[in-house]
């Protein structure tokens, strides 16, 4: 079943400038709508981020996946079917050798491809009725963002679960559920689980079937520096197996900063958006086109049932260039899967919520193909940070163009290199022609120089969806 969720009024507060992830542990402060930021805030004395082999953590584990039907079978060959036919699964393109030791543009956790930010733990909290308690709190010091793991909500028709932040500025609710759910992120390091009853009482026959089940809490490390961040060097030339894709000194800054100087720019950054997958994850993704379609790489979404449970966060932006507020995000769950091909590294989705995200507009591919020296820009989200720029207008700039439009990726011709900066987490980001202010490439290699994915090649394959 669709998950149900209450009012959304959560803020996050976070670092725009200093830290590499935003959004750390921290004072939650209350906002009207979604343009307003949420008060200033003074970082707290950094901590160390808490190994993914610690005692309690779960490497590797994956959440549960619910059994969906979608609406086109994803494929991995080359071809897409379009929306509402079937498509034939072919075996994956093996990976070819020039690409082999290059690196997606994300990866602490290199197998998924896909920038790794915290850790799973197991827990065992039961809540509501005759065992455990109606209230539980779930607290990790210095973490960014706790999230909840429900393998049951058994309540009956009425009753529901809220998770809050301690201050009840952030809350979402949730009803019936016996096949389980991850619960929306909250942001700082306490999460409270709460069972809310109706009055009449019932028999003890029908409490005993009845709980909240808590058997895992994903946690967001706290990042204490990052490779993104303003006027950040990287040591060295950048290469294959390097994490780093800031091609020299990045030049990239808070999408905010741009707000007066480029203000087209800014406001096409408002199409992208922050993913959270599997509750420790981060990608890119944006909205393409006017329907309820959103875009990001392959190897950071294949599934339906990944896409049911990755969040996806519109509006996180800084408030003031260079500062630490950011505005309060609109979260989303993504919803289906519609195509997917790994040779061409896309995958387009949907998101539950459609309405709420309307407002922060779309981008539109080029169906002209790239040349070079086309000048460029890169919205993204590195290192899960609040949104930001690579490739200001004027001489800082001059790195973030196309230099080969006939780029090998996973095929030969596939994609356009350039060297715009970029970080883990930055998978799936529109890299955006300066001339037309229309895609021209979707990200997902670093190594300087970076790559993506023709974007013309990629309006061709969608066209039946957008």
């Amino acid at each position: 079943m669709r998950r149900k969720t209450g009012r959304n009024i959560g803020i996050v507060i976070g670092t725009c400038a200093a830290l590499a992830l935003a959004g750390v542990a921290g004072a939650v402060a209350s906002a009207q709508d979604d343009d307003e930021p949420a008060g200033w805030y003074e970082p707290p004395p950094a901590v160390a981020p808490t190994p993914v082999a610690e005692r309690g953590a779960v490497p590797g584990v994956a959440a549960p996946r619910v059994p969906r039907t979608t609406v086109a079978t994803p494929s991995t060959s080359a071809t897409s079917a379009p929306l509402g036919q079937s498509s034939v699964p072919s075996p994956a393109a093996p990976t070819p050798t020039h690409v082999q030791d290059r690196r997606l543009e994300s990866t602490d956790a290199p197998t998924s491809g896909r920038e790794r930010i915290g850790s799973l733990h197991r827990v065992d909290e039961l809540l509501g009725y005759q065992a455990g308690p109606a209230r539980q709190e779930l607290s990790y010091p210095g973490a960014s963002y706790v999230k909840v793991h429900f393998e049951k909500i058994a309540v009956p028709v009425g009753d529901y679960v809220t998770v809050s932040n301690p201050s009840g500025t952030e809350s979402y609710r949730y009803e019936a559920d016996t096949d389980g759910r991850w619960a929306m992120s909250i942001t700082g390091d306490t999460a409270v689980v709460e069972v809310h009853r109706r009055t009449e009482s019932l028999s003890s026959a029908v409490l005993a079937d009845l709980g909240v089940d808590i058997d895992r809490v994903a946690r967001g490390d706290k990042r204490e520096s990052g490779g993104s961040g303003a006027g950040a060097a990287v040591p060295g030339p950048a290469g294959p197996g390097r994490e780093e894709s800031v091609c020299g000194t990045d030049t990239s800054t808070d999408a905010v900063c741009y707000e007066s100087s480029d203000p087209v720019a800014y406001t096409k950054s408002k199409a992208i958006a922050r993913l959270l997958i599997n509750g420790t994850e981060l990608c890119t993704a944006w909205r393409v086109g006017a329907k309820n379609r959103m875009i990001t790489n392959n190897h950071c979404l294949t599934s339906s049932d990944e896409a049911y449970d990755t969040e996806v966060w519109f509006n996180y932006q800084c408030a003031k260039c260079g500062g630490y507020d950011v505005f309060k995000p609109t979260k989303v769950w993504g919803d289906k899967v519609l195509a997917t091909d790994k040779t061409y590294d896309y995958t387009l989705f949907s998101v539950d919520g459609f309405a709420s995200i309307e407002k922060f507009g779309f981008l539109v591919l080029d169906t002209a193909r790239p040349k070079r020296g086309q000048e460029l820009y890169v919205p993204q989200h590195p290192a899960g940070e609040p949104a930001r720029i690579a490739g200001s207008q004027g001489e800082a700039a001059g790195n973030c163009a196309v230099d080969n439009p006939d780029y090998t990726g996973y095929t030969a011709h596939s994609d356009v290199s350039y060297f715009c900066d970029t970080a883990g987490g930055s998978s799936g980001s529109p890299v955006i022609s300066r001339a037309t202010n229309k895609v021209v490439a979707l990200h997902h290699f670093g190594g300087c120089p970076n790559s993506g994915v023709r974007g013309d090649l990629l309006a061709g394959r969608l066209r039946a969806y957008l």
